[in-house]
């Protein structure tokens, strides 16, 4: 296989990674508004369930071409970003503002299904083949839509089965400001102009950019530089999302407990674990490409994984902090999101370039980086998710 064949199919895994998050990224907006037009539970779930269609889709269009592959992807993360605002609009009309930080590592149920998928796919792999990974992971998610639409509702007051007790403890904690926003039309203008929320945006650009190299990634690191098998890729590729829940309930308990303790303020609060889902795995990522001892090369790794969630008693957390101003999380994360997640496919496309140039440039590296040119396409769809 020449050169230019291999920086080619490095350059098409790259479009195909990254395919998902630039239609993720722009539809981060239209999922505030589509939130608010037709709320959390018709936009989340009707978005949930176009991604597990293109799941089940996805064998057959790997077959066909990897162009199909790429459209489906483009589907997924055109509905996977309207998910986040719909998360977030929901969070203000549910969650008192001291039980906001502890309820904000709930949405780490991701990592949960990270860390559960890539053991169960590798497993799926070595045992059926690459094609029942998507039949599978497809199926869970028509069924756990089935459950979307029995169990949740919008609002409080919209909930069959809430107690009375329960409801009044909500409508007297959430503030003023969130209940006159279920009728105010929400003020683009003014969340544009908004320097806080230009802050978190920015902010939080440095670590979506360093999450996104492990989640996208770390298997492929795992599988054609480590040389772990597809079992223990997925198990290793796995354990730090699993050890990032537990970690984020932990630094939103404590984030909680210093805003009750009034031992510090909210801002305060906020910026400490800013800081620490930042700078601690921005400084141990640059480690990772000097560390020849694969046991700290991984003890690392876990560690940068499990403190980039500390984010979610940080910038993410603030902006439902600051969203009653302006009258719907939902559309204050969808701005935030369309700027910082913007790192979500230029992180995969900066390293498939950075690939390129390697394989061209440095001998020593070359026959790593080359072994992953010659795994089939159909395996290396397992690879992107």
């Amino acid at each position: 296989m020449g050169s230019g064949a291999e920086d080619h199919t490095s350059i098409i895994k790259s479009v195909i990674i990254s395919s998902f998050y630039w239609c993720y990224v722009l539809s981060q907006v239209v999922g505030g508004v589509a939130t608010q037009a037709f709320g959390t539970k018709c936009v989340f779930g009707w978005s949930q369930l176009a991604t597990a269609l293109c799941s089940l889709l996805m064998p057959l269009a790997a077959e066909f071409h990897y162009a199909v592959v790429i459209f489906l992807r483009s589907i997924q993360g055109f509905a996977s970003g309207l998910t986040w605002p719909a998360m977030y609009a929901m969070v203000g009309y549910w969650i008192p503002m001291t039980e906001r930080s502890r309820f904000m590592s709930s949405f780490q149920g991701f990592s949960i299904g990270i860390g559960l998928t890539y053991p169960l796919c590798g497993f799926i792999i070595t045992t059926f083949g690459w094609p029942l990974v998507f039949y599978t992971t497809g199926l869970l998610g028509v069924g756990w839509c089935s459950l979307w639409y029995i169990l949740a509702f919008d609002t409080p007051q919209e909930h069959p089965r809430i107690n009375t007790e329960e409801l009044h403890y909500i409508e007297c904690h959430i503030g003023e400001d969130v209940r006159k926003s279920y009728s105010i039309k929400v003020p683009w203008g003014h969340i544009f102009r908004s320097l806080p929320v230009w802050a978190i945006a920015v902010t939080t650009f440095g670590r979506i950019f360093v999450h996104y190299i492990f989640i996208v990634n770390g298997p492929a690191f795992m599988n054609h530089i480590l040389k772990f098998e597809f079992g223990a890729n997925g198990i290793l590729s796995g354990m730090p999302f699993l050890c990032s829940y537990i970690s984020s309930v932990f630094f939103c308990y404590i984030a909680d407990k210093l805003l009750l303790n009034n031992m510090m303020s909210l801002t305060k609060v906020r910026k400490l674990f800013t800081g620490l889902s930042q700078v601690i795995p921005g400084l141990l990522i640059c480690c990772l490409g000097y560390i020849d001892n694969i046991t700290f090369l991984l003890t690392i790794w876990f560690v940068s994984v499990i403190f980039i969630t500390a984010s979610y008693a940080g910038a993410m957390a603030n902006i439902i902090d600051i969203s009653p101003n302006y009258g719907h999380s939902g559309a204050v994360l969808a701005f935030c999101q369309t700027i910082h997640m913007s790192a979500s496919f230029l992180s995969p496309l900066t390293v498939g370039f950075l690939v390129a140039q390697e394989v061209n440039s440095n001998n020593h590296y070359k026959d790593k980086i080359l072994s992953s040119t010659s795994i089939p396409f159909n395996r290396f769809i397992f690879i992107i998710h």
